[in-house]
């Protein structure tokens, strides 16, 4: 098990870049200045750290009254399955009800919906799935 710490605070673009790309959601050719440009859009972000690494980093888009969504729940391969998860998750939901919100979604990544149903997430209704634009449609 290793030890990390948690900040509230925006971790570098290539690091970010870095981690983002452990999960295979993007094409690597993104540069760091890219993730730069959508950090900045973040309403509250938490950063997981293990020895100056970043290991982890979550982040919620949000008006910051009514609702917040929970977007980049990473966590490096290597350090999953050890607590990083949890704390991360932990830790921006108690920013989202500190301001009162109560509406917090997320899309979560194939094979992780246990993980969040642990924590207090439920599935959405097959009759009330949320949806995802389609620009080939």
């Amino acid at each position: 098990m290793h030890q990390f710490e948690l900040l509230a605070e925006l971790p570098a673009a290539e690091a970010f870049k870095s981690l983002y790309d452990t999960t295979g959601w993007g094409p690597a050719s993104r540069d760091a200045a890219f993730y730069q440009a959508a950090l900045a859009g973040s309403w509250r972000v938490r950063a997981a750290y293990a020895e100056g690494q970043l290991i982890g980093f979550v982040r919620a888009i949000s008006d910051g009254h009514l609702h917040a969504f929970i977007t980049e729940m990473i966590v490096r391969p290597e350090f999953q399955g050890q607590g990083v998860g949890a704390a991360l998750l932990g830790a921006i939901m108690a920013d989202c009800r500190a301001a009162g919100l109560s509406d917090i979604q997320l899309f979560c990544a194939k094979g992780k919906s246990a993980f969040y149903q642990r924590h207090g997430f439920v599935s959405r209704p097959a009759d009330a799935p949320g949806m995802q634009f389609n620009p080939q449609g």
